[in-house]
């Protein structure tokens, strides 16, 4: 039977922030003053959560302190840090294994002999890669970001984070009274298990030496691979993710998804399952609610909102009126103002 429930009640308590100081002078508390509480159709009827994708990614470079310092001052309730593995061992955030995509790797001469090609799910890619880097090494290069249109002037101005520090920082922020959960992904677990270094336990021993649980920090872990969550749950009572391949990827690489079988507390769905293409909700969330499951989506931008919309403001509201119980956002800031006008 899912853990689902009382998982999620407990992370969504949790994930809300200190209660405001209460209103000097009488406070009306009858019922005929009262505001009504906003009715959501979410799996628990809890207001859905906002995840800050790789922090606020859309302002700086992604998995970067300051963009996750950024997402917790603009109102997310989690923040998510994809794990990967160097060479000795140390978990960084990074949304690939390889780095020429969002680091300077490529403008240092001293690891230009270190590019290799590997076969991916996705075909042959050249590339400098993780798990053939010391952290030492890692320490030596700065983040960029990726994506056209976005700011630059960060870019080789801020360095590649621990999973221990981004812990840190939800614990500084717990200790000031805001509750911030995170929401981790393991990225290419299969490849590290083939290696003889696998994640479950890193992640699971890094999460209890720092006493997120103690804390009070409530976490999600997620992945695209059923193998390493059904690891996770035999080692640990956290609530799972299963994180679902877009549509037309899911069919080129033979992967098919049955909610009503799903061992998982919830999946995380691309927004082509949730809105057809003319942005009207499908079955999607209803069968997933039915099943005992949270949907969380991936990834609304305000830069590049998905076909049909045209503004991400558009876009999250219908999100929201679908029921999800999770959206993940670039900008976050931009999340919880549509979250806060739906919820009104």
């Amino acid at each position: 039977m899912k853990r689902l429930i009382a998982a999620s009640a407990l992370v969504l308590a949790a994930a809300c922030t200190s209660a405001p100081a209460p209103q000097s002078g009488p406070v009306e508390t009858s019922a005929a003053t009262e505001p009504a509480a906003t009715a959501w159709n979410t799996l628990t009827g809890e207001q859905p959560i906002v995840i800050a994708h790789r922090g606020a990614s859309g302002l700086y470079p992604e998995h970067t302190i300051m963009a996750y310092k950024t997402a917790i001052e603009q109102g997310a309730d989690f923040i998510e840090p994809d794990l990967v593995m160097t060479s000795d061992g140390v978990l960084i955030a990074r949304h690939d294994l390889y780095l020429s995509a969002t680091t300077d790797i490529a403008d240092h001469p001293e690891f230009a002999d270190r590019k290799v090609k590997r076969q991916t799910p996705l075909g042959e890619h050249e590339d400098w890669w993780a798990d053939d880097f010391t952290f030492a090494e890692i320490q030596t290069l700065k983040a960029r970001q990726q994506f056209d249109g976005r700011p630059m002037q960060y870019n080789d101005t801020l360095d590649i984070v621990t999973f221990d520090e981004i812990m840190d920082l939800v614990l500084a922020e717990a200790e000031k009274g805001n509750i911030v959960g995170l929401h981790v992904e393991a990225k290419w677990p299969s490849h590290y298990t083939s290696i003889g270094k696998g994640l479950a336990d890193p992640i699971l021993d890094a999460m209890k030496a720092k006493g997120l649980k103690e804390a009070g920090i409530p976490v999600y872990i997620q992945c695209f691979e059923p193998p390493f969550l059904a690891e996770i749950a035999e080692k640990s009572d956290l609530p799972l993710i299963q994180n679902m391949v877009g549509a037309p990827y899911a069919a080129m690489m033979g992967l098919s998804y049955d909610l009503e079988t799903m061992p998982t507390d919830g999946v995380g769905a691309d927004v082509s399952y949730v809105l057809d293409e003319d942005g009207q909700p499908t079955d999607f969330v209803d069968r997933a609610h039915k099943a005992g499951l949270l949907v969380h989506v991936y990834t609304v931008r305000d830069d590049r909102p998905d076909a049909p919309f045209t503004d991400s403001h558009a876009e999250l509201k219908a999100l929201f009126d679908a029921g999800v119980d999770g959206i993940w956002a670039d900008f976050p800031a931009t999340a919880v103002e549509v979250r806060g006008q739906v919820g009104d």
